[in-house]
């Protein structure tokens, strides 16, 4: 799935905080919590779980991987190896119980929607107090509510078996992808606790597992560069590009596995909400082959799309022009209540290859609250709660308006900082690589400048050639709109 994260390394200059505040303006994000929703978190942090459920205590010895100074954690996990194959067991925040149905966090967080994320802030669908504290899978020694889902998996990384329980859950270890990355590199790595070792060498393991299953059944994880905004200390600025880490796409499967059992259980018992995505039509695959043929890439017959993706090389101008245009087949993702009017009994994500759920980030997107109670409550055979019932209806759309924003949001925020970067060089020339050709106006395309980590639009006075080399002019890069445009010379 396309998605490009975003970070920045050094202060935020006044130019780039000025226009972060217009954008978000502009598309009405949101700002600090209203009193009530504060003084209710504060509340909860205060005196604990507001669902009064009584849960055992897991005594497994959970770990957490995610970004260097992450504090919304999510999710924690445990892996073991059984004589026959693995048992995966992934513990995931119980944000219902933090959360009073009809409460006033419940209704911020509804008009949220999800996380909004820029250069060091965020816009948190919840509180920090709960999502950085209270609720968060810290590793502190305090046991917080989790659904806690246990996968069995064969010796090939298939499924056998899964359930999900209530739980409270500690964690041993909070962990970041560089560290675990060279520990499983086997590179000198301070604070990995002894017991953390079987789950990071078996996460590696199951993830390689887990990506050959994802191959055989079709499926493709279309995982892009992040884009770096980089400081020197002196004042001057640059973006590169961070290819993702493989721990990052091995974690990113048991996060994916665990979307799979999620939809497969709501799918069974005929409740819930999937995350969906529309087939590519024939039109856009024969565009695709046209394509890599123009470019030269070798798509024999008989090779699908996921196994033609997988041969792209994102370092190479090339591959990196392709990858791009292969993001058509991502478009179009949205929301499908199970059992609604769009439900046709069978809703799969094209991208994956099977039917998928949103369940696995409580604390930053709103859906996974709804999926994650109904899947506890199936589980347990007890009655989904009227307010989870009647929310489905109306979370397609909910989900449709906050991705919207935070896409639109992203995109600013690239912008911006690209004409940062250039502001001062209008009329220079680059050297770049046409990795977009508008399919309404020849002359109309994308470029990118790889020795700067840089795309935007480019106007050529002929048509444009995808994947072609060209010397490109600066003409704009507006500090107020983040607006930054070539023309081919």
């Amino acid at each position: 799935m396309p998605h490009r994260e975003f970070v920045i390394r050094g202060d935020v200059p006044p130019a780039l905080v000025a226009g972060l505040t217009r954008l978000a303006g502009a598309l009405e994000l949101p700002g600090d919590f209203p009193a009530d929703v504060k003084n209710e978190a504060a509340s909860v942090a205060a005196n604990g779980p507001i669902d009064g459920r009584l849960r055992d205590t897991s005594t497994l010895p959970f770990l957490t991987i995610d970004p260097a100074g992450s504090m919304d954690l999510d999710q924690a996990m445990f892996i073991e190896q059984l004589d026959d194959g693995y048992r995966v067991w992934y513990a995931i925040v119980d944000v219902a119980a933090w959360v009073a149905p009809g409460g006033a966090i419940d209704a911020e967080a509804r008009k949220r929607g999800e996380t909004y994320y820029a250069p060091q802030t965020r816009l948190p669908l919840h509180p920090t107090v709960i999502s950085e504290g209270a609720a968060s899978l810290l590793a502190d020694g305090v046991a917080r509510p989790a659904n806690v889902w246990r996968i069995d998996l064969d010796s090939t990384g298939a499924v056998t078996g899964f359930t999900v329980l209530r739980q409270n859950v500690s964690s041993i270890a909070k962990l970041d992808y560089d560290g675990v990355q060279r520990f499983l590199d086997d590179a000198p790595v301070d604070g990995i606790p002894e017991a953390a070792g079987q789950t990071l060498r078996l996460l590696k393991t199951v993830g390689l597992l887990r990506i050959q299953q994802e191959t055989a059944r079709g499926g493709i994880s279309l995982n892009l560069p992040e884009q770096e905004v980089l400081a020197d200390g002196h004042g001057q600025w640059g973006l590169g590009l961070r290819t993702l880490l493989p721990v990052e796409n091995w974690n990113a499967q048991i996060s994916l596995l665990t979307g799979y059992c999620a939809a497969s259980l709501m799918r069974a018992h005929k409740v819930g909400i999937l995350r969906t995505l529309p087939p590519a039509d024939d039109r856009t695959i024969s565009q695709l082959h046209n394509i890599a043929h123009t470019l030269q890439l070798p798509w024999p017959h008989g090779m699908s799309y996921a196994e033609f993706v997988r041969s792209l090389d994102s370092a190479q101008p090339v591959g990196q022009a392709m990858m791009n245009t292969c993001t058509r087949l991502f478009r179009g993702a949205g929301y499908t209540v199970i059992g609604g009017p769009d439900d046709t009994g069978d809703m799969p994500h094209a991208a994956l290859a099977s039917e998928y759920a949103h369940t696995t980030a409580p604390m930053r997107r709103l859906v996974d609250r709804f999926t994650g109670t109904i899947c506890a409550c199936l589980a347990a055979g007890e009655p989904i709660p009227d307010w989870v019932t009647q929310a489905l209806a109306d979370l397609p759309q909910t989900m449709a308006e906050s991705d919207r924003r935070a896409k639109a949001f992203e995109r600013g925020v690239i912008g911006l900082t690209e004409a940062l970067t250039l502001h001062d060089r209008i009329g220079q020339q680059f050297t770049g690589v046409v990795i977009e050709v508008s399919e309404r106006d020849r002359c109309e395309g994308v470029v990118t400048l790889p020795g700067h980590a840089i795309e935007a639009p480019l106007r050529s006075d002929r048509r444009l050639e995808l994947g072609s080399q060209v010397q490109a002019r600066l003409v704009k890069a507006d500090l107020e709109t983040g607006d930054v445009s070539f023309q081919q010379v």
